[in-house]
């Protein structure tokens, strides 16, 4: 059996999730799904727009998943070395080099292949994206409302 891990913030889910998600289980058996804290969400990335527990509980319904878990805080190892993945799949922005994943794995004894997946091409495969997208929606609303209003 192949224990596939993949791992993300799935804030706002959309398509890109989903087309990652369903190409890391294509590389094994059983796919295991690591959703980042809220705390690890605000130092690298952003404020989160849904709590960590609804985002696993998001994650752990989706076809692809076989089990989904929060991450921990710390060492980033130990999550890794509790879930035993025989590869970690990351996404095309994901900001690991493949090799130099592979050679901390290996300090850290975890004997994993790291594979690197394809990006999904739509208007919307981000969830910054989504939110600029209702930003610009709301901002044309109000433009439009306060023309008419003029009249």
């Amino acid at each position: 059996m192949t224990r596939v891990m993949a791992t993300g913030v799935f804030d706002i889910l959309h398509a890109g999730h989903l087309h990652y998600l369903n190409e890391a289980k294509k590389l094994g058996d059983e796919l295991v799904v690591v959703v980042a804290t809220d705390s690890t969400v605000r130092s690298k990335k952003h404020e989160p727009v849904t709590p960590e527990s609804m985002r696993v509980e998001l994650i752990r319904a989706l076809k692809p998943v076989d089990m989904a878990y929060l991450g921990k805080e710390g060492d980033v190892f130990d999550i890794v070395r509790e879930i035993k993945p025989d590869i970690i799949a990351i996404g095309y922005d994901q900001e690991f080099r493949e090799r130099d994943l592979e050679g901390e794995l290996k300090k850290h004894g975890i004997a994993a292949k790291v594979v690197r997946l394809s990006k999904y091409e739509d208007d919307l495969n981000g969830t910054r994206k989504i939110i600029q997208k209702i930003v610009d929606w709301y901002s044309f609303k109000k433009k439009i409302d306060e023309a008419e209003g003029e009249r």
